[in-house]
């Protein structure tokens, strides 16, 4: 049975619409519909044989097993420099975005679209993510980060440009709430919206392993270069082990430790973390270590990198300013990261209405 195209859109940036559409493609696919997926105005893009497609429609095309078709999965790039190109030769993109919907739904029983940024993004090009899901006559969910008077209040604000081009909203998804604040959240904004005759979905609570970065993403927020088996650049990291302040509880927690420290005190350091090092465990807690300043690693430090193929990056900035830069990362959902698209569609799944939305979406 076809089921109506689902537009998934956000209130802004980095509240959860990568993830969310995550767990809900894995969930239509899990309740037997084939699912399709496209992404109809991208911003941040890969070079697919030598098309440009969006980086989160290759992440989906992993998902749900599709081959990547450009110009059915990722229609429209805004990428830099292409606005004030429009702006000065004007051409039909919405063209484009219809293309691909008449594409993927011969195709799939359902297809679901992922919106880009706040409602307005795309506007200058006459394709905001309100105008697309018109196009699409798609139904929307509503992603919001968790709160209650902010959230009403962006919520209020980033529905009129869908109210404006009269696209209903099937419900909204409240993203990234404080655990302990799951219930009242609950039941503040979804007495609002039944106020506002609007459904709530679901309420999803925070979940830092998300927020967890790999040693390659602050490698190039740094500026660093790795010494040390840059291969494994995709270990993550949970805690951050500033300077020579290295403890046993810090290291017990778990193995994906990173040892941010100048090249002055860096032996003394790894020193101190084999000194604490469990005898019978066979990794290093250290998932990476980061060098600021030069210097010279010693024998007894190299032979326990080596060891432990530990990734050791080099950085011209120094210990508090890798530190500010890792703290300001907008960690971000991709192909190298399984274990978070896994918790990704967990959460979804275990806190969203899917049965709900598919009845709705039944034509």
């Amino acid at each position: 049975m076809k089921l109506k195209n689902l537009y998934v859109a956000a209130t802004s940036q980095h509240v959860g619409k990568t993830t969310s559409t995550l767990g809900l493609a894995a969930s239509f696919l899990k309740a037997g519909y084939n699912t399709g997926y496209c992404k109809p105005v991208g911003q941040k893009h890969l070079e697919i044989k030598g098309s440009v497609v969006d980086k989160d429609a290759v992440l989906f095309a992993d998902l749900l097993k599709l081959d990547i078709d450009p110009a059915s999965h990722s229609p429209v790039i805004l990428g830099k420099g292409e606005t004030s190109k429009y702006l000065d030769h004007p051409v039909d993109l919405s063209s484009k975005v219809i293309y691909a919907a008449e594409t993927l739904t011969a195709q799939h029983d359902a297809v679901i679209y992922e919106g880009t940024g706040h409602p307005g993004v795309g506007s200058v090009a006459d394709i905001s993510n309100a105008r697309v899901a018109k196009l699409l006559d798609a139904q929307v969910v509503m992603v919001v980060e968790g709160g209650i008077g902010s959230t009403i209040d962006k919520l209020n604000m980033s529905m009129g440009l869908f109210r404006e081009q009269n696209v209903p909203i099937l419900g909204v998804i409240v993203n990234k709430v404080i655990p302990e604040k799951k219930d009242m959240v609950e039941y503040y904004v979804g007495k609002w919206l039944k106020k506002n005759n609007l459904k709530l979905l679901g309420v999803v609570p925070y979940d830092n392993t998300l927020a967890y970065p790999l040693i390659w993403t602050i490698s190039k927020a740094i500026n660093g270069n790795f010494e040390f088996f840059k291969e494994k650049g995709f270990n993550k990291v949970e805690n951050i082990l500033a300077g020579s302040l290295v403890d046993r509880e810090k290291l017990s927690k778990s193995n994906d430790n990173l040892l941010v420290v100048s090249s002055r005190v860096l032996d003394e350091s790894i020193a101190t973390v084999k000194e604490l090092h469990r005898e019978d465990s066979p990794d290093s807690p250290l998932s990476g270590i980061i060098v600021t300043g030069e210097g010279e690693v010693n024998e007894a430090s190299q032979k326990y990198i080596q060891d432990y193929k530990v990734p050791l990056v080099r950085t011209d900035l120094d210990t508090y300013g890798v530190v500010i830069k890792i703290s300001k990362l907008e960690v971000k959902i991709n192909r190298q990261t399984p274990w978070k698209i896994a918790k990704a569609i967990e959460l979804i799944q275990q806190n969203v209405n899917i049965d709900e939305m598919i009845r709705s979406l039944h034509a």
